[in-house]
């Protein structure tokens, strides 16, 4: 078994939810008392945020980078960073190790492509959601990407980090993004995309009518599968 190397932290709930994840399914697949080898580096959601609001994704994704070469050096055999919003700088993660990074969209975009779908809602930060980078990478997988309107993806938004990310959950909030959701499939979505590791802390696939991607969940089982090959 390949140790699996995790950039966490971003926030800690969502880093514990992969840690959950992947250990559930190793003892699923293995049986017995297993679990994976895993190692995880766990940064200041704090100053990654700060570094987010200023917009000095240079600086986020040199402290990403530095994680990701400590994890290989503690013998991880794969890396995956633990949030979709910092797959902006995913680039400079993957650069700077020699082991393979994982990335969170073209998984999530292979597990979409097998259920037939090629029109997805996503509900995310507003850094993911607004800035190119993850729809273009869903869009070199043939996959178009819709999002909220303005006023929803503020919503959205500050739901996430207002809440979600310190372990806030609410039913009012939760009505808030069903009624999103309903919009989008509205709007001809066939499936949606829960593209934040803490979305489903609140929401699940009972609150829409069309197929739920967890990327989370897509994200951990791609983990399991690489590190048991």
């Amino acid at each position: 078994m390949r140790t699996i190397g995790l950039i966490g932290g971003m926030s800690w709930e969502s880093s514990a939810e992969y840690y959950r994840l992947i250990n559930e399914d190793v003892r699923s697949r293995l049986g017995g008392q297993h679990n994976a080898r895993s190692l995880m580096a766990t940064v200041d959601f704090g100053e990654i945020e700060a570094m987010q609001r200023a917009g000095d994704w240079d600086g986020a994704g040199k402290a990403l980078a530095d994680a990701a070469v400590g994890l290989e050096r503690g013998g991880a055999g794969l890396i995956a960073l633990c949030t979709n919003t910092m797959h902006l700088v995913a680039d400079r993660i993957e650069a700077a190790v020699d082991v393979p990074f994982v990335h969170l969209v073209d998984t999530t975009a292979d597990r979409i492509r097998e259920a037939g779908v090629d029109r997805v809602g996503l509900l995310a930060t507003r850094f993911t959601m607004e800035m190119d980078f993850y729809a273009e990478r869903m869009a070199r997988n043939g996959i178009e990407v819709a999002v909220p309107g303005e006023d929803d993806r503020t919503a959205v938004h500050e739901i996430i980090y207002g809440e979600l990310t310190l372990g806030v959950v609410t039913a009012e909030s939760r009505q808030v993004y069903r009624r999103v959701m309903a919009d989008l499939v509205a709007r001809g979505c066939q499936g949606m995309i829960y593209g934040c590791t803490e979305i489903t802390l609140l929401v699940d696939g009972t609150d829409t009518t069309v197929p739920v991607f967890d990327s989370t969940r897509i994200h951990a089982e791609r983990l399991v599968d690489l590190a048991l090959e």
